[in-house]
């Protein structure tokens, strides 16, 4: 199946750049990553649910004789870089401006990005988040894997509040190992909260890179008429002349914009303010070329 959010030159393109973590990671081969432990190791490091695609070679039948479901062992060697893209799926990321809806785009980096990485032999998953939905799909290195990732970020439909926040948290409950977490989100949540949850991650160990999705509407607030405003996550919605709420929403955008990003520094995290105008093979590219520079020093 075709998926327009995918651009096959563009990843061709993109294919030479090695897709590297900034942070040591458990489980690398031949050390294409850096690793916390001396050596290379084949160790049992964990289990986790099967899911279609995977090598059944690999699952444990003793497991499956004492609770009846399937589950893959996992081992030091196999782990390699994992990486956990989280898509924010609140009302808000389906604002549409000129150059499209703000979820449209984060289903390109996350999709694009994600491939890079299974073609290059390390794993992928994705964790997409509302107030009532949390669907986690867990990483894979395996190709036919991505299908299901392309799959679920074609039918995501944005609606709600966002659940960004818990689905950080759990992230960082639940993965025992080291991993990338790459957030695609407009942050619209309390700034203080956001910085609990990516020092959640932090202290895990997790290397993390944050993508502030924005419409440039957003930002430039350039409106010449009265306008009905509606809250996409709430459905709330008040009339207002732009002329006279400009300053002021300018200020409150400005400071909420300077907290978000002051907060993922704090954590350490991986930080870019992007807009839907934003070129896509630009960003990545030095997002890419920005790690494996970092990896190197």
């Amino acid at each position: 199946m075709k998926y327009d959010f995918l651009d096959a030159d563009l990843l061709s393109r993109l294919g030479a750049l090695p897709f590297e973590s900034r942070a040591p990671m458990l489980g690398n081969v031949a050390g294409k990553h850096r690793s916390p432990h001396r050596g290379s190791s084949v160790e049992f490091a964990e289990y986790r649910k099967y899911v279609e695609g995977d090598d059944t070679r690999r699952l444990d039948w003793k497991v499956f004789a004492r609770s009846d479901r399937f589950y893959i062992k996992e081992f030091e060697a196999d782990t390699n870089l994992r990486a956990y893209f989280v898509v924010d799926a609140s009302g808000s990321m389906n604002f549409e401006g000129e150059h499209g809806t703000k979820v449209a785009y984060a289903r390109k980096i996350a999709a694009s990005l994600a491939y890079l990485l299974v073609n290059q032999g390390d794993a992928a998953g994705l964790s997409v988040c509302t107030d009532k939905l949390h669907l986690e799909i867990p990483p894979s290195r395996n190709v036919s894997h991505l299908e299901r990732i392309f799959s679920t970020l074609n039918d995501l439909k944005p609606g709600g509040q966002t659940g960004l926040l818990d689905a950080l948290h759990a992230i960082a409950e639940k993965i025992s190992q080291r991993a990338l977490v790459v957030i695609l989100s407009d942050l619209f949540v309390d700034p203080d909260d956001l910085g609990d949850a990516l020092q959640h991650l932090r202290y895990r160990k997790h290397d993390i890179a944050v993508f502030h999705l924005m419409d440039p509407q957003e930002i430039d607030f350039e409106f010449d008429r009265p306008k009905r405003f509606v809250d996409l996550e709430d459905g709330t919605a008040i009339v207002a002349e732009p002329n006279l709420i400009a300053e002021e929403y300018k200020i409150a955008l400005r400071d909420f914009m300077n907290a978000a990003r002051d907060k993922c520094h704090d954590a350490n995290a991986d930080y870019q303010l992007i807009t839907t105008e934003t070129e896509a093979e630009p960003l990545m590219r030095e997002f890419l070329t920005a790690r494996l520079s970092k990896t190197k020093r």
